[in-house]
C-alpha cells in the first residue's frame, strides 16, 4: 500500500501529482477518483471542486506532461545554442532516462491513446498536437544540422525514439537505451 502524499502542496497540485503517479503506474482507466483523492491526502469532493470530471484531470496532466517535454527541448536549446547535434542527443538522453526508470510502463502518450478509443476525445487531440510540435522541433534541428534530407532524418529519429519506448515496455530487447543512443549517434 502506497503512503499518502504529504499535504505540503496546495490541493490542486497534490491532486495532479497523485493523478500523474497513478496514471503512469496503472493507466487512466484503472485509476479511480477515490484513489487519486486518497493518494493526494484529499477528498473526492475536493477533486471535483478543482476538476469538473476525471477527463478534465487527465487533460491537465497531459498538458503539464507536454509542457515538460517542450521544456526539455527549450533547456537543451539554451544549453547548446550552436549545436543541434547535442540538442538531439540530449533529447534522446531524456527519453533514455525515462526508459531506464524502474517499473517503466511505456510512453504515457501512447498508453493514453491506447486507453482512449474515441477519435474526437480532447486528450487525443492534445497528444497529436504535441507529437506534431515535437516532430517539427526535431526536423528543425535536423535542418540546422545541415542533414541532406532533414525531414527523413527527423522521421527516422522519431521512429527510433518512439519504437525504443515500445520495445523497453515489452522487454523484447536488452539494453534498449544504450542501443538507442548508439543508433542516434550513428545517424548524426
Amino acid at each position: 500500500m502506497r503512503a499518502q502524499r504529504t499535504p505540503q502542496l496546495p490541493p490542486r497540485e497534490r491532486i495532479v501529482d497523485a493523478a500523474r503517479t497513478l496514471f503512469v503506474e496503472q493507466g487512466i482507466t484503472r485509476v479511480s477518483v477515490d484513489a487519486i483523492a486518497a493518494l493526494a491526502a484529499s477528498t473526492k469532493m475536493t477533486v471535483y471542486r478543482h476538476f469538473e470530471n476525471k477527463d478534465a484531470l487527465v487533460l491537465e496532466w497531459l498538458e503539464r506532461l507536454t509542457e515538460s517535454y517542450s521544456d526539455v527541448l527549450d533547456d537543451l536549446a539554451q544549453q547548446y545554442p550552436e549545436s543541434p547535434r547535442e540538442q538531439l542527443l540530449g533529447f534522446t538522453g531524456f527519453i533514455v532516462e525515462d526508459l531506464e526508470r524502474a517499473g517503466y510502463r511505456g510512453c504515457p502518450f501512447t498508453n493514453t491513446l491506447a486507453e482512449i478509443p474515441e477519435v474526437d476525445h480532447p486528450a487525443r487531440a492534445l497528444i497529436q498536437a504535441h507529437k506534431k510540435r515535437q516532430f517539427e522541433r526535431v526536423k528543425l534541428l535536423c535542418t540546422q544540422l545541415k542533414a541532406i534530407k532533414p525531414e527523413e532524418l527527423a522521421q527516422e529519429l522519431t521512429f527510433l525514439m518512439e519504437g525504443a519506448q515500445v520495445v523497453a515496455q515489452n522487454k523484447g530487447v536488452d539494453q534498449v537505451g544504450e542501443r538507442l543512443m548508439q543508433m542516434v549517434r550513428e545517424r548524426l
